[in-house]
């Protein structure tokens, strides 16, 4: 249940009008990572990618987009022993520079961008407003995402609903 509502939640925000890479993806991906298992936490963030895609349409930096966000699941599966909001803060900065690095390093390389080093710099640095948006875009998602599952996961500790509720 969890697994589905992650994916239907970041299709349907991913149609919703937003500002460049102001979504969830992230953030889903390093909740996923903190909360489900190893093949779930990865299969969540590509699937929504992948269904997303086939619809806005896909791109020749595809891979490097969606490995950044495997990547990101990876860095939530690191949360799972801490659980502390230092740690989810550390991670939401972390999946943010690499997903930037990487996509922006695709970009380079499928020729958007000469394949000099000036381009390369030029690359990163024009990438730089997209990083503002996801990075901002990350935190706000994962902690709204950890708070609620932690606010849930309270309320019904005791309940006949935490085995259904709290299942990955």
């Amino acid at each position: 249940m969890l697994v589905l509502s992650l994916i239907l939640v970041g299709i349907i925000l991913r149609f919703l009008p937003h500002a460049p890479n102001f979504t969830p993806v992230a953030a889903i991906a390093i909740f996923a990572g903190a909360y489900m298992d190893k093949r779930r936490a990865i299969i969540v963030p590509l699937a929504l990618m992948m269904i997303s895609d086939l619809f806005l349409g896909l791109h020749d930096v595809v891979l490097f987009t969606w490995g950044s966000f495997a990547l990101c699941s990876l860095i939530g599966m690191s949360l799972k022993a801490s659980g502390r909001a230092r740690a989810v803060l550390l991670g939401s900065m972390a999946s943010s520079v690499i997903f930037y690095l990487i996509t922006n390093l695709g970009v380079w390389l499928v020729g958007w961008y000469p394949n000099t080093p000036a381009g390369l710099l030029s690359c990163y640095i024009n990438g730089l407003p997209f990083l503002r948006n996801f990075t901002t875009a990350t935190f706000l998602y994962t902690a709204v995402l950890f708070l609620a599952y932690a606010l849930t996961a309270k309320a019904v500790k005791d309940s006949r609903f935490a085995k259904v509720l709290l299942r990955s």
